[in-house]
């Protein structure tokens, strides 16, 4: 059994080890999950495990397997403990590789320094081994070898996944500051969003979120039409890895719509379809270009909106260009939030932003807000329970005298 690590964005720590928990389910799993931490969930299975998460975690950013653990005082005992590693049983010096470090309070002054010595000392077993080493790679390695250091212990672990997960094969047009994939996953795993549900994006962008949600109506495991590093290892059995793919069974499509989503840019909406068609959807996930303030509920049935507005500069687009950018937000998430409460009763609103006041420029109370980060960006996700009979009862109190 392997000790695994799986990074994921922070804030989605407990929504990925509830994924984990239901790969744990699938047939010819021995996947254990054990604790979360900020920034991932360890976790422990064979090495046909970590397959498996590749090809089915939409939350993961990468599935990483410990090398080895040590405590550490300064950059030889690192160099040491890398040294000692059979690097030599999982790739060759044909192959390319790459090193990174993450560090919490770590001592040391160079993490530069650190890095350079954990490639040495790779470098240096396969020479001493084989008289050659690998080549450094740092664009597009075959391997790529992680650090993680805190106070006092250091772990070395070998990246089975290559490029990070939410790099899902389809994806080759972005809008501005897309959303990435894994985090979009996410947001819909914890908005309590599920297949079969409506769901709305009126601010759709690229169509992250509409793309990963038509994947799961589909069926569609987020890792089938890419490759993984795993693939490149010495011994890759090529069989179970087939035998895994051969078993996705497709879900039946739905026969009506229940995925909608809406842009101001033409450009956007365009993409969003191209972005659709690439990820393999073959049902039809209804788009319009439209004004987010002007939207209407695509369905009878109330069912989870949820977007990542645009702030700063992308509002630009949507209105007058002499006004400011604060005055442009402020009309703008005003508008929007009318409409939230005249036409979107019983449903749900989540919207992802960067933005801690967008409540009050929506003038609308926010029933949860969960923190979360973009990268190094920190964000929340607001949740609106937009009640029935909301705007009716908003009519009905008094107004103030003039």
């Amino acid at each position: 059994m392997a000790s695994y690590f799986c990074p994921c964005p922070r804030g989605m720590e407990a929504a990925l080890a509830e994924e984990l928990g239901e790969i744990a389910q699938l047939p010819g799993s021995t996947l254990k999950v054990h604790n979360q931490v900020p920034g991932g969930v360890h976790c422990s299975g064979s090495l046909e495990d970590s397959y498996r998460v590749n090809l089915h975690s939409r939350i993961a950013s990468r599935v990483l397997m410990r090398m080895a653990a040590g405590g550490y005082k300064n950059e030889n005992d690192i160099y040491d403990l890398t040294l000692e590693q059979p690097w030599e049983e999982w790739f060759g010096t044909d192959h390319t590789i790459r090193v990174d470090i993450t560090a919490v309070k770590s001592p040391l002054k160079s993490l530069e320094f650190t890095t350079l010595k954990i490639k040495d000392a790779i470098c240096d077993r396969f020479r001493d081994m084989y008289n050659k080493r690998p080549s450094v790679n740092t664009r597009e390695p075959d391997m790529r070898i992680v650090g993680f250091l805190d106070q006092h212990q250091y772990i070395v672990y070998l990246d089975t996944s290559g490029e990070a997960l939410f790099k899902r094969g389809w994806r080759d047009e972005t809008g501005d500051a897309p959303l990435r994939e894994n985090l979009a996953a996410g947001l819909l795993r914890v908005s309590g969003w599920k297949p079969g549900v409506p769901l709305f994006d009126p601010m759709c962008g690229s169509g992250t979120i509409l793309c990963e949600a038509a994947q799961m109506v589909q069926g569609i495991p987020p890792g089938a039409r890419r490759r993984f590093a795993f693939e490149k290892f010495h011994d890759f059995d090529p069989q179970p890895w087939m035998d895994m793919k051969t078993a996705i069974k497709p879900n039946p499509l739905p026969a009506e719509p229940t995925i909608f989503g809406s842009d101001i840019s033409g450009d956007m909406v365009a993409m969003t379809r191209h972005n659709l068609r690439s990820a393999g959807i073959l049902f039809d996930v209804p788009l319009k270009q439209i004004e987010a303030q002007q939207v209407q509920a695509p369905t009878s049935t109330p069912g989870i909106m949820l977007t990542n507005p645009p702030y700063g500069e992308r509002i630009g687009v949507r209105g007058d260009s002499s006004l400011g950018e604060d005055e442009l937000a402020t009309t703008f998430y005003s508008a929007f939030g009318t409409t939230l409460k005249q036409r979107f009763a019983g449903w749900t609103a989540f919207l992802f932003t960067a933005d801690l006041g967008l409540p009050k420029l929506l003038r609308l109370k926010e029933a949860r807000k969960t923190p979360f980060f973009n990268g190094a960006l920190e964000c929340r996700l607001f949740r609106f329970d937009m009640v029935a009979g909301f705007n009716r009862r908003e009519e009905a109190k008094p107004k103030a005298p003039q």
